[in-house]
């Protein structure tokens, strides 16, 4: 009979696991929000690029989007939600499991 496997693939979030949105993800976890153009220049992303992941986290609710003005200039600041954190948190024990050595050797 075959035995359970300890770490299913399938339950890492895809929406966390891609690349720029891993990296958003764990830098708004540290920070709790960032302003876009911080996020663009610790992450490394173009404008076009930040733009669509960030897009897709909020869709997904894990953060909030919130738009203003600083004097005339546009201000865009990405909040972490607690969905967000929740997901982030999740995330990581997945990740966690995945690297945990075999009990059973």
């Amino acid at each position: 009979m075959p035995s359970q496997p300890d770490f299913d693939y399938r339950e890492i979030d895809d929406v966390i696991h891609g690349r720029a949105r891993l990296a958003i993800m764990a830098f708004l976890s540290g920070a709790g929000a960032a302003d876009f153009n911080e996020l663009k220049a610790r992450i490394g992303g173009t404008d076009g690029n930040m733009s669509v992941h960030i897009r897709k986290l909020e869709e997904a609710g894990y953060i909030r989007v919130e738009k203003k003005f600083s004097g005339r200039r546009p201000l865009t600041i990405c909040h972490l939600t607690k969905t967000g954190r929740e997901a982030w948190i999740a995330y990581i024990a997945r990740m966690e499991a995945l690297m945990r050595p075999n009990a059973a050797e």
